[in-house]
């Protein structure tokens, strides 16, 4: 299976040339969705897995210390990127402190580095991905985690909200509001 990237910027023609270079070199090992709202985009947070989410710092709804702290929140195994014109030391201790940033990439990127970094995430992401299942194989067979809990947790990290039920106060599933 392929693995995901998540690119957002609020300037399209960034979001393009992150696409365009990462396209060729990346065909092969994941897919990559695009998005200028981190609002948006963190709503698809909810519903999709990412292995890897690459982020502005500076944008209009949020800047990308925060929107990668909300992403965080929702999957915490997604590895988190910023690529920013911002070369702020205080920006740069931020997003590792609070964000707990893999990379943080300098506009204007060099294409080789930004490449060279993705991959690097993902391999990191996969890894991370590998010893979460080892883990939770190895306290289950101590008997310290019920098998069923490990396989919640298992399809949690490939499709997020996917174990999460809503109830009605009758007792009812309670539906998604349509978006």
């Amino acid at each position: 299976m392929k693995a995901s990237i998540l690119l957002v910027d609020d300037e399209p023609h960034v979001l393009a040339a992150l696409q365009r270079v990462l396209r060729l070199p990346l065909r092969d090992l994941a897919r990559v969705e695009l998005f200028s709202d981190t609002r948006l985009a963190l709503a698809r947070v909810r519903e999709h897995a990412f292995d890897v989410v690459v982020s502005d710092f500076r944008m209009p709804q949020q800047d990308g210390v925060a929107f990668l702290r909300e992403v965080r929140e929702v999957q915490p195994r997604a590895v988190p990127m910023i690529v920013s014109g911002s070369a702020d030391v205080a920006t740069l201790v931020r997003a590792v402190n609070d964000a707990q940033v893999f990379r943080y990439i300098l506009k204007p990127w060099s294409d080789d580095e930004l490449v060279g970094s993705v991959k690097a995430a993902l391999a990191h992401a996969q890894a991370s991905k590998e010893e979460a299942l080892l883990a939770d194989a190895m306290r289950v067979r101590e008997g310290r985690l019920p098998a069923l809990e490990a396989e919640r947790r298992r399809l949690e990290s490939e499709e997020p909200g996917l174990t999460h039920v809503d109830w009605g106060p009758n007792g009812e599933v309670l539906m998604p509001p349509l978006s």
